[in-house]
């Protein structure tokens, strides 16, 4: 016979597991003394810490910029209303400038469709609608994504000058 519990007999029926229902003997646990810390000489001179002031709030802060603020942080009318007209402001910004992008671009065809000679045009021999469609769009967009990103900035700038105001 093998060792392994799980062998089949020679009938073809696997012979069951012995340890099948019985409670593992949990091993007994090991103390082993733990040594005492080294004591460490103290220092001979115990000088105390300097005095320091803890100012938990700006006496110079107006009461209406704490009111502004537990507004917000309350999400009480008034302070959603001043996050609404900052998004607004934002979504306004952003559909102006896609606006002019979709402007810009979108005028090029009509212009090579209206004027067929200006569509022939060529600058060192590439020609200006390959120039105006594939090439200038991405100054284009990169230049636009900046403006749009000073305009954020201004608006939320506006936003914290105004609360803390």
């Amino acid at each position: 016979m093998t060792e392994d519990p799980y062998y089949r007999l020679p009938n073809g029926v696997r012979k069951p597991d012995p340890t099948l229902g019985r409670k593992p003997v949990p091993e007994r646990a090991v103390v082993e003394p733990v040594p005492l810390p080294i004591p460490r000489p103290e220092p001979e001179h115990h000088a105390k810490p300097k005095r320091q002031r803890v100012i938990l709030a700006d006496p110079r802060q107006a009461a209406s910029t704490l009111r502004a603020r537990v507004e917000l942080e309350e999400q009480t009318s008034w302070g959603e209303l001043l996050i609404t007209n900052l998004v607004k402001a934002q979504l306004r910004t952003g559909l102006l400038l896609a606006g002019l992008v979709i402007l810009l671009l979108g005028s090029l065809p009509a212009l090579f469709y209206l004027l067929p000679g200006f569509a022939h045009f060529a600058i060192i021999g590439i020609p200006l609608p390959w120039l105006l469609l594939g090439v200038a769009p991405f100054p284009l967009l990169f230049g636009v994504g900046l403006w749009y990103n000073r305009l954020a900035e201004r608006h939320e700038r506006d936003f914290v000058d105004m609360i803390e105001n």
